[in-house]
């Protein structure tokens, strides 16, 4: 074992960490931000919205991350019309494909928590909110959403999970990720085990301190829902 190797490249694995929790962190947000009006427009049963939203959900679900990377990243490059018009300044560069597979992919994923989470929300709470005399927009954003997000955090914690441990498919569109930086450590020194050695502990470390925020919003916002001991 080349610790050795290792300490002397921690500034590699510190870029790599860096590049993992931008990538996730932002797609997080970002397919957040699709994910909440989608799972809304999905739970109502919307006539338009409702088959395109399951389309999308249905093919970013249905298929791997590591093909979605691939087919934005190599696919599109291979039309002249995308190489000559101005989303190639975003398409050519492997940060921006990776984040908008990324987020794509969250998105979907972040859809169906949220609509499961609306469809299984109380009746009670809507009733009592219209009994308040509150709008409909008004007990969408009061009432109904946060209530939503409280019951879907242990499903959202899981997400953030599988989103950061999916990053690692970064690595194979060259970007220097945790995973990557391991790659490149095994191959410069001509490592057998190492470096990816190495990331899978970081990736074990973020991991805990994830679940770990994840565990202290449960025990805060979902306080309410535990069985009472006798």
């Amino acid at each position: 074992m080349r610790v050795d190797l290792i300490l002397a490249n921690w500034t590699l694995f510190a870029a790599g960490v860096w590049m993992t929790l931008q990538l996730t962190l932002l797609a997080l947000l970002i397919g957040f931000c699709i994910a909440l009006p989608a799972g809304l427009a999905r739970a109502r049963r919307q006539r338009f919205w409702s088959p395109l939203l399951q389309g999308y959900v249905y093919l970013f679900r249905g298929t791997p991350l590591l093909v979605q990377t691939y087919l934005i990243y190599y696919g599109l490059s291979q039309f002249a019309f995308v190489r000559e018009s101005w989303a190639w300044l975003v398409l050519r560069d492997p940060w921006w494909c990776a984040l908008i597979a990324f987020s794509l992919n969250s998105g979907a994923y972040a859809t169906e928590i949220i609509r499961g989470a609306v469809e299984t929300t109380p009746k009670g709470e809507a009733e009592a909110a219209m009994a308040l005399g509150l709008s409909p927009r008004q007990r969408d954003f009061l009432v109904l959403i946060p209530s939503a997000l409280r019951r879907a955090l242990p499903q959202y914690g899981n997400e953030v999970v599988f989103m950061l441990h999916g990053s690692a498919v970064a690595s194979v569109i060259t970007l220097q990720d945790i995973l990557g930086v391991g790659r490149t450590l095994n191959a410069r020194f001509y490592l057998a085990y190492e470096g990816i050695l190495t990331a899978a502990l970081l990736y074990m470390a973020i991991t805990f301190v994830l679940v770990g925020l994840f565990r202290m919003l449960e025990r805060r916002y979902l306080r309410h829902m535990r069985p009472r001991s006798a």
